[in-house]
């Protein structure tokens, strides 16, 4: 089999429950969805829209010299084969930006709002690389971009408030960069452990914390 991995699958879904991942992945049933408040949608825009062509130096003072030039576009990558393994995937998702460094090189940078947490920065790696090798192992016609030296999570969080005149809020924000270190190696070999997993026979055991499988668990012992 020749299976489809979304970056937001790699990240959530297959951290929050393997068994899950695998029903969907497998069987094409997936957990319930929770549509995203329209006010995260919202921020996410105006950030992307307001950042489209600006120098680095406009992000972060730790990013070197380039410029946004590349917002929410689809990648997809070449067929993943790896050795051990007779099935295959590709990744395909959409990425929030892209900086072009003025060195030839290339960033991938994902925006959050909310408090920097670091314990997440592992999880949301993966996201990272998942754009990241889309983009240096491109499929035929799709978005190619290389070499990709800098990942990372640029963090947007309320910290103020001004206003100017009655009808207008403002907030000011806090802004942190967070920095992934970027390996190929370590992604291809999270990549193993999923394919691991999607060519087991049976669907691994729910997670304790998954409220899915617990609500179905539930309904099945009734």
């Amino acid at each position: 089999m020749n299976f489809k991995l979304s970056p937001s699958d790699l990240t959530f879904l297959y951290e929050g429950c393997k068994c899950c991942f695998y029903l969907k992945m497998i069987h094409g049933i997936s957990q319930p969805s929770i549509p995203l408040p329209s006010i995260f949608s919202q921020i996410a825009g105006l950030l992307k829209n307001h950042y489209d062509g600006k120098h680095t130096g406009e992000l972060h003072i730790a990013l070197p010299p380039g410029v946004v030039s590349y917002g929410e576009q689809w990648v997809r990558s070449k067929i993943i084969q790896l050795p051990n393994h007779s099935a295959t995937c590709y990744i395909s998702g959409r990425f929030d930006i892209v900086v072009s460094f003025e060195d030839a090189t290339y960033g991938v940078i994902d925006f959050k709002t909310g408090n920097p947490n670091m314990e997440w920065k592992t999880l949301y790696s993966r996201q990272l690389h998942a754009y990241a090798y889309s983009l240096e192992h491109p499929a035929p016609n799709a978005l190619a971009l290389s070499p990709i030296t800098r990942l990372g999570l640029l963090y947007f969080y309320p910290a103020a408030i001004s206003q100017q005149r009655i009808e207008c809020l403002a907030y000011e924000a806090e802004i942190t960069w967070i920095e992934v270190e970027k390996s190929e190696r370590n992604f291809l070999g999270f990549i193993d452990e999923v394919l691991d997993v999607l060519e087991s026979p049976e669907a691994p055991e729910p997670s304790p914390d998954c409220q899915w499988c617990n609500y179905i668990g539930r309904l099945t012992n009734v």
